[in-house]
């Protein structure tokens, strides 16, 4: 074990350093976090709008008959979640160079609707006005990869200029709000000329090709070997102390959004819950694999506190139950410890992996609803499921059950730890007497 360790320390180590440490990772992180409140709370009107109740209650009648209305901030919010994550990622890559912020996300935006072709429509026929609207479905989950390409590129031609005398430079005298806006006068003509030029006189049709560049991503991280690979790279990472949901998230992360945008989108044309195109966007990870947190650790916990004998044990399980509740497991991971622990490392890369399969077959059956809403992922697991299927009662019970699969899977490793942990304690204790004597 320790040859195995010293070998993925020197080999994988600096990989996984540097991964979690690139700029431009983490410039996609910090956007899409930033636009997870608009995410979360937005997705919710789906629920409003299609609501789970009986179809002749005058509730539902009333709400399904303003969905359109009711759908508003969705479409304002989650549907053209990329806008707002673009600016987010080039607030993000500007700072890490140094350069200001505010700046790098509005040169960013700037970038991305470059990449738009407005719609020539008749905005008011009678008029004879002519008028432009924007491909909105291009603004959301779909033109994210559009939005990371131009970003990065916006924001090294702002370096470049910054760091360069190809810029305007003002006067010390002038406040420091008009001083940026000038420096970034060369910056957004560049990109203008670059991107619009590329959009509007060559024709390159950006969203297209990105498109089908990424499709075959999409596709197969929406197939059960997909999910398997995930889950499996995600707890093998955390059982050498690195974060693997920060370094498999990163790189998923725009994917899962793409295909819970896809069920949003469906949802709201209409479509109901089972007929969706997507199973494994994120909330399908959150509520039906990562119940209790990465490595589905709810039976852990439980267990800890139930059957433990070890005062260690079971102190630290009265202590982490209530936060793994709530999906927060790190006083698990590290202090269980679960990093490193062969005998807890095959449970917590196995269990996630079991429930995986068993939520992937129930929901492809269609016997739960598809994930439509990323609900709070701080909700008690059954809760969160509920809200996230839009209200199915299924995805509850399921949950249910994988938790009990959880328990079940650890409990013969937790039984053979505790035992370890007896024989150490007693050791421990044995070990005062006799200095005493």
């Amino acid at each position: 074990m320790d040859k195995f360790q010293a070998f993925l320390d020197r080999s994988l180590g600096p990989i996984m350093s540097k991964l979690g440490g690139n700029r431009y990772l983490l410039a996609v992180r910090d956007g899409v976090v930033s636009a997870l409140p608009l995410i979360i709370v937005g997705s919710f009107f789906l629920i409003v709008a299609m609501p789970p109740l009986p179809q002749d209650w005058e509730i539902y009648k009333f709400l399904s008959g303003n969905a359109a209305t009711i759908l508003l901030p969705y479409r304002m919010t989650m549907y053209i979640m990329a806008l707002y994550a673009v600016f987010g990622m080039g607030n993000s890559l500007a700072r890490s160079y140094n350069l200001d912020g505010v700046s790098g996300g509005i040169l960013s935006v700037m970038a991305f609707l470059l990449t738009f072709t407005p719609v020539n429509v008749a905005a008011e026929a009678e008029a004879g006005v002519a008028g432009f609207v924007l491909p909105m479905a291009n603004l959301g989950g779909g033109g994210l990869f559009v939005g990371m390409i131009v970003t990065f590129f916006a924001i090294n031609v702002f370096r470049f200029t910054n760091n360069s005398k190809f810029k305007i430079t003002m006067p010390e005298q002038v406040p420091p709000s008009v001083a940026r806006s000038f420096e970034a006068l060369t910056p957004t003509l560049i990109v203008i000329l670059v991107i619009g030029s590329l959009t509007y006189f060559v024709g390159f049709d950006w969203h297209n090709a990105v498109a089908t560049i990424i499709a075959p991503l999409v596709s197969a991280t929406d197939t059960l070997p997909g999910v398997l690979l995930i889950v499996f790279l995600t707890c093998f990472f955390w059982f050498f102390g690195i974060h693997g949901v920060s370094i498999v998230g990163s790189i998923a992360r725009p994917l899962w959004l793409t295909l819970l945008e896809q069920n949003a989108n469906a949802v709201a044309a209409g479509a109901a819950g089972t007929a969706l195109p997507a199973i494994s966007a994120e909330p399908f990870y959150q509520w039906f694999i990562w119940i209790g947190g990465s490595g589905c650790t709810i039976g852990l916990a439980l267990l800890l506190v139930t059957v433990c004998r070890s005062k260690y044990l079971k102190d630290l399980g009265r202590l982490a139950v209530v936060p793994a509740i709530f999906n927060i497991n790190e006083p698990l991971i590290f202090g269980t410890p679960i990093v490193l622990n062969l005998t807890l490392a095959i449970p917590f890369i196995f269990t996630p992996m079991i429930c995986a399969v068993i939520a992937w077959v129930v929901t492809s059956m269609g016997l739960v609803n598809q994930v439509i809403v990323t609900a709070p992922w701080t909700l008690p697991g059954p809760i969160g499921a509920y809200l996230a299927t839009g209200g199915d009662w299924r995805a509850s019970v399921l949950c249910i059950v994988l938790i009990v699969v959880s328990v079940l899977c650890y409990l013969p490793f937790v039984k053979m730890y505790d035992k370890q942990q007896l024989k150490e304690e007693g050791s421990l204790e044995e070990q005062p007497a006799a200095d005493a004597a």
